[in-house]
């Protein structure tokens, strides 16, 4: 027997200096005495994916343990079908926070908490909520209408108020020692291995003592199904995508210049503004009034300036909106580190350490460095909160890049490009286009010299593998009889994804309905499969022809016996 248990959430203390600080779950590893085996070496599953962490261990002396760790709520945004499956296969579920960092757990209430929820869809999984740390403030106030300490830290009645509404276990681990993880974290998530081992066991005693039940002739075993293809979806190119976009500046509406009246850049309003609320002040996308934040506003006019009018005009044939606009930087020394502060915005990352060393080479100077990072902080500010080195630091920063970029799907800001669908127009932004898809970069130089482009395919693999396996998902989680009603044509679907050269889809449809033979064979659509089509089909369906022969054969048996099995 074995137990699955997925830790997600990241529980290491934001404002500790401590960057070595281990995990709760392999505090609890290294710590229990009932683990044994632990193999902590990376594995093919971890280096593939590099936000999760599989340990594997023995538990209770012979029982198999696997823990996968995903310190970060990244997965759910980018990989939901790896997170949905993890959660499916849990036997216990362990979601961790620190009690300082306020953002991550309201991320964690607001966001991550309901995914989770509708992936177990009601099953009856275990779930642990441990709150790790302790609370920076020195004496936290117990008035239900004080908010001095609830700004950077998580309360208990919160964490305890969030585990009520889950259904969950709360715990609070002040410390990762002796006590709160080998007694206290551990005895919980122990009593809850001895439930699922307790559960397995019933099943199993179940199943066999169902098997014995008929001790005359057997029925003909009805092997399971062959396994369907795997659906390989292609790694996302999104950061090194945008970041090769500043090196071509294509498409670039941007020009920042020293005060001297030189060149030092190009970039494009888009991505600055999906970072920065200064840049959309600068570009008009915000006004004062929508920020409420006087030291943005202030950052913006010392910071730049935007000539209007003072680009050069327009090549003959070019629309005016395709000239750069002017900007000028007014604080020389971030100018002259313009390039580098750019490498780091559009590389998605946010590498803030990189950025640091390579500034430093830059200006041999400690005090001229810290002016220019602290304006890089300024530019990177979120409304209304304080400023400081650790959100620079944060992987919260990523997932806002990532998901900023989203604002202006859809909507006119900022849009040069409209597209005409069946009557209805989409706004888009020329810069994105150009990063994220190959063929529409090269479309929109053939345009600019020929004034035509021809249609071609568009060549964007990983949104056709993402259509694909959001396709799969829908069919593997329909039932035999909605199956059976459903007005949707496989076979059409499977003529389309031939025609569209998706292989992988097509492939895989035609083992669907080689599964679902009993369904698909009395569906009139199932005529309209071409001759090597129809062959695949009858060599893999399931269940066999021989089944149905054994089981005709068996039920005439039963039938002249006269005696009546309880399997059937």
């Amino acid at each position: 027997m074995s137990v699955n248990i997925v830790a997600f959430g990241n529980e290491r203390d934001v404002l500790s200096e401590d960057s070595q600080q281990s995990s709760l779950m392999w505090s609890y590893l290294r710590r229990s005495a009932l683990i044994s085996e632990i193999d902590s070496s990376p594995s093919a599953e971890h280096a593939r994916s590099p936000v999760t962490t599989e340990y594997q261990a023995c538990v209770f002396g012979n029982v198999r343990l696997v823990v996968h760790d995903c310190p970060l709520w990244d997965i759910f945004d980018s990989d939901w079908y790896t997170s949905r499956s993890l959660i499916g296969g849990a036997d216990i579920i362990v979601i961790k926070y620190s009690v300082n960092d306020k953002t991550s757990f309201q991320d964690l209430k607001d966001s991550y908490v309901p995914m989770i929820k509708k992936a177990l869809n009601h099953c009856s999984v275990p779930v642990i909520i441990s709150a790790v740390g302790a609370r920076k403030n020195a004496v936290p106030c117990t008035c239900p209408l004080c908010t001095l300490d609830r700004r950077s830290c998580v309360t208990t009645s919160e964490g305890a108020q969030l585990a009520k509404e889950f259904g969950a276990t709360y715990l609070e681990l002040h410390a990762l020692n002796d006590f709160y993880i080998q007694k206290y974290f551990g005895g919980v998530l122990e009593y809850f291995m001895i439930q699922s081992l307790n559960q397995k066991s019933s099943e199993k005693m179940k199943k066999k003592k169902k098997t014995q039940k008929c001790h005359r002739v057997q029925p003909p075993q009805l092997e399971q199904p062959e396994k369907m293809p795997i659906l390989k979806g292609e790694a996302s190119h999104y950061d090194s995508d945008l970041h090769n976009l500043l090196f071509c500046c294509q498409c670039a509406d941007v020009a920042f210049y020293s005060e001297d009246s030189s060149k030092v850049v190009e970039a494009h309003k888009v991505i600055l503004c999906s970072v920065s609320h200064v840049f959309m002040l600068l570009f008009d996308v915000k006004s004062p009034a929508d920020i409420h934040d006087p030291s943005i506003l202030r950052t913006a006019q010392n910071l730049f300036a935007v000539e209007a009018g003072a680009g050069p005009p327009a090549p003959r044939g070019m629309p005016p909106c395709s000239v750069p606009v002017r900007v000028v930087v007014k604080d020389s020394v971030f100018c002259s580190c313009l390039s580098d502060i750019l490498h780091f915005i559009y590389s998605g990352a946010f590498q803030w350490d990189r950025l640091e060393e390579d500034i430093k080479k830059k200006l041999k100077d400690s005090e001229k460095t810290e002016h220019v990072l602290e304006k890089v902080k300024c530019i990177l500010k979120t409304p209304g909160k304080l400023n400081n080195l650790r959100d620079c630091r944060s992987h919260q920063i990523k997932r806002l890049y990532n998901t900023s970029l989203r604002l202006f799907f859809n909507t006119p800001v900022l849009a040069d490009v409209i597209f005409t669908i069946q009557g209805a127009t989409v706004p888009a932004h020329r810069a994105v286009l150009v990063a994220r898809c190959e063929v529409m970069a090269a479309m929109f130089n053939e345009y600019l010299y020929t004034d035509s482009c021809c249609p071609e395919m568009y060549q964007v693999m990983r949104l056709q593998h993402i259509c694909e396996l959001y396709i799969i998902t829908q069919l593997q989680s329909m039932p035999s009889r909605e199956l059976a009603s459903t007005s949707l044509s496989i076979v059409s679907l499977l003529k389309k994804a031939k025609f569209h050269n998706s292989d992988c889809l097509s492939t895989w449809l035609l083992h669907f309905i080689a599964t679902n033979y009993l369904i698909f064979s009395q569906k009139p659509e199932f005529q309209d499969l071409s001759v090597e089509e129809r062959n695949f089909v009858e060599m893999h369906r399931w269940p066999s022809n021989l089944y149905l022969k054994q089981l005709a054969e068996y039920r005439n048996y039963i039938h002249s016996q006269k005696c009546h099995c309880t399997v059937m």
